[in-house]
């Protein structure tokens, strides 16, 4: 379970810093220095085990901002962000093992030249033995059918194939829950449609999903619940039936 109470990040204060070294489009946005209010404005949320939550927001709405506190990626200004009961600020490790991420461009997460190399990267900074970590590679890349391509360099790859590559390395750390940063963005819909598949195979297994999107289509089936983003606050929570008709009011295209 992921527990939000409070939550403020302003981009001028002592939580400021992204510790993946990486910045987003949306992290530019949320940053503009003539904004006065913060990024993200007294946030308080819980997304259970599970659960399958669609992130939606107009681009500067905080998505980027507040997902990135939920393994220690960003810290809080002020507020809490705990991961099944414990603070993420007291154990950063225990809480990217739990909550595992991929970035809305998946080179921004790519450590390894190889796409074997990428996805152990994670598992051996866990301390794992080898064998485990050759387990949980040949799983992984099963689940987002790439296995028996270990040795393939990941610059050669398509764009729909480096976005399985990146799951792929979340799946490898066996989170609890998978955050999905704008999976889909520069996906052909061959493409797009593979992920989908994957993230929909990956709920029925019981991982929980939380997908940030400006984009619903093909979404609102698999999802319990919509939240969408504005001006920092959470400004709709509703099953996705009842959010669909309030979506453009908010800055959200409602899909098709």
């Amino acid at each position: 379970m992921i527990e939000v109470r409070n939550l403020v990040h302003r981009y001028n204060g002592t939580g400021g810093s992204s510790k993946s070294g990486q910045e987003s489009t949306a992290d530019r946005d949320d940053a503009t220095e003539t904004k006065p209010r913060p990024a993200v404005d007294g946030v308080s949320l819980t997304i259970d085990d599970g659960s399958f939550v669609v992130l939606a927001g107009p681009n500067g709405s905080g998505k980027t901002t507040l997902v990135r506190q939920f393994n220690g990626l960003l810290d809080p200004d002020a507020g809490t962000v705990s991961v099944n009961g414990q603070p993420v600020t007291t154990d950063v490790v225990a809480a990217r093992t739990a909550v595992a991420m991929t970035f809305q461009d998946p080179r921004d997460g790519f450590v390894a030249a190889t796409i074997g190399a990428d996805v152990a990267f994670g598992p051996e900074n866990l301390g794992l033995d080898r064998n485990e970590i050759d387990r949980r590679v040949a799983d992984a890349l099963a689940a987002v059918r790439l296995d028996d391509r270990e040795n393939e360099r990941i610059d050669r790859l398509s764009g729909g194939e480096r976005a399985r590559v990146a799951i792929a390395g979340a799946l490898a750390m066996a989170p609890d829950h998978l955050v999905l940063d704008e999976p889909f963005a520069g996906l052909d819909e061959p493409a797009r449609q593979s992920v989908l598949d994957r993230i929909r195979a990956l709920h029925a297994d019981g991982t929980g999903i939380v997908v940030v999107t400006h984009d619903l289509r093909d979404l609102v089936d698999p999802a319990d619940r919509v939240l969408v983003m504005n001006e920092g606050r959470v400004a709709l929570d509703a099953p996705p039936a009842a959010a669909i008709g309030r979506l453009p009011d908010l800055g959200v295209r409602a899909p098709c």
